[in-house]
């Protein structure tokens, strides 16, 4: 298959996944109440979601038709990428849609959406040794396994449900430990002495995603400690900080996966 064929193909597949997405996403929208969707220009947690849901799609997009553009070493990573902002951009549909009927946080939309992307952002790191040949199963589980302890732990300290009553600082603690751990992985631990050997921007894109989990997800566990009896306007605070936190996160994330992609594709290229 010639790279046209690769390219048509690929909008093909972008085309189709949109529009079943876009059918599903109107489906289930079908019984709205009756004046919401309206964006009032004083509701700038609105806004946020707004933004947030059209940057999801456009990285998607982005992502989706770099991927033929890289080596096929590349491309799972550069599918993962995809994945993390389009399941991103289908839940902040509906976490839109939540906060526009309700004026309420979408917490546990948002937990859903986390419990899928925050995994498949930490196989990355995976996959970008894999890429290079140093990759380590045990190493993927470890930083899988750290990151869903990561997310129910959190959820069940923030949900409000009676078995975990005043649970909710020890949970949180879990939670903070274990992205302790993924952070001690890519700094010091075997992942960031995989890739020492890689590229220059394999090694770059390697760094700048660790930072991203060190400094950009710092964000989520501060959110948590100012949500703490917060009263209306804190929340509304909270979920733009969050909104924010969600886009430069998985967008800038995903950028780098393809910083690298495209860095080592154009080094082997030069070298053939």
């Amino acid at each position: 298959m010639n790279k046209s064929n690769l390219t048509r193909t690929s909008s093909l597949i972008l085309v189709g996944t949109l529009s079943l997405l876009a059918i599903g996403n109107a489906s289930a929208s079908y019984d709205h109440i009756a004046g919401d969707g309206i964006l009032k220009d004083t509701d700038m947690v609105g806004v946020s979601f707004w933004l947030a849901t059209a940057m999801m799609l456009a990285s998607t997009v982005f992502f989706i038709l770099e991927r033929q553009n890289v080596a096929p070493k590349w491309r799972t990573s550069m599918t993962v990428a995809a994945l993390v902002t389009g399941i991103a951009w289908y839940h902040y549909t509906y976490m839109r849609e939540h906060w526009e009927v309700t004026g309420e946080s979408p917490l546990v939309m948002r937990y859903i959406d986390w419990l899928i992307t925050v995994p498949l952002q930490v196989s990355e790191f995976y996959l970008i040794l894999a890429a290079i040949g140093v990759a380590s199963a045990a190493l993927f589980w470890r930083l899988f396994g750290a990151s869903i302890v990561m997310l129910v732990a959190g959820f069940l300290s923030e949900a409000d449900i009676d078995a975990v009553d005043g649970m909710e600082w020890p949970l949180f603690i879990v939670g903070v430990l274990a992205w302790a751990y993924i952070i001690y992985e890519l700094w010091a631990g075997d992942a960031k002495n995989k890739v020492a050997d890689a590229s220059e921007g394999t090694q770059f894109a390697f760094k700048s995603m660790a930072l991203i989990l060190t400094f950009g997800w710092a964000i989520y566990p501060i959110g948590w400690i100012m949500g703490q009896d917060a009263g209306d306007t804190g929340i509304d605070r909270l979920n733009i900080l969050y909104n924010i936190a969600d886009v430069v996160n998985k967008t800038a994330f995903g950028l780098m996966v393809w910083y690298a992609a495209t860095m080592d594709t154009k080094a082997s290229s030069s070298e053939e």
